[in-house]
């Protein structure tokens, strides 16, 4: 059998394409969570006006806690303690998935002087999820329930974009569809085993909703 002799010419150039082959670098993996299992950052997801919301969240606090002191209200306000403090947020503010209890307090009126300056409500069922996109917050029972995915923030607090659900309506599971029931919210630790959710200046009745949150 015959054998193929290449000219140096030739062999110099297979040598190069070989050498340049090895040198150059593998391409990078794709980012995690390519497939959509991975949330991507919440300032590319969130509407103009819960981005208005969130930044105005101070404000919101400052309001409705004046109203609240000032105005009549239902149920105990002194006895919420740190969970109406604005400053109350603790580090590790990653929640444990399972079943929580949860209450919703509403501060503030949207209907100025006239309206009650809060309203502290019993207790209902929550729950925590881990899905495939992270951690999902779904309040199970009462009339008005919310529920969204969590964003990682600081060690302090996670951003939660969400949409409610009213009455006999299924479980809201979407954000961005219906602008009059999406909502914005930060989750805070604020005791060893207690949460809230802030949710400021929200669509109907209060300026500022706080959903606090007990595993069971």
């Amino acid at each position: 059998m015959s054998r193929l002799r290449l000219g140096p010419a030739l062999v110099c150039t297979a040598a190069l394409t070989v050498a340049a082959c090895a040198a150059t670098p593998a391409p990078p993996p794709p980012p995690s969570g390519s497939g959509g299992g991975v949330l991507r950052d919440w300032r590319g997801i969130i509407t103009a006006t819960d981005r208005d919301r969130y930044q105005r969240r101070d404000a919101a606090w400052s309001l409705a806690l004046q109203q609240a002191r000032r105005q009549r209200g239902s149920g105990d306000l002194n006895g919420l303690g740190d969970l109406i403090d604005a400053d109350a947020a603790r580090a590790s503010v990653t929640p444990p998935v399972g079943d929580y209890r949860c209450r919703t307090v509403k501060l503030g009126s949207q209907g100025g002087e006239d309206g009650l300056g809060y309203v502290i409500y019993d207790w209902f069922d929550c729950r925590i999820e881990q899905t495939p996109k992270g951690l999902k917050f779904v309040k199970t029972t009462g009339s008005q329930r919310p529920s969204g995915l969590f964003f990682p923030e600081t060690d302090r607090h996670m951003v939660m974009l969400g949409s409610m659900a009213l009455a006999s309506e299924p479980a809201a599971n979407s954000y961005g569809q219906r602008p009059d029931r999406d909502l914005v919210a930060v989750l805070e630790r604020i005791g060893d085993r207690r949460w809230r959710l802030v949710i400021p200046w929200p669509q109907n009745e209060s300026n500022l909703d706080l959903i606090e949150l007990v595993p069971n």
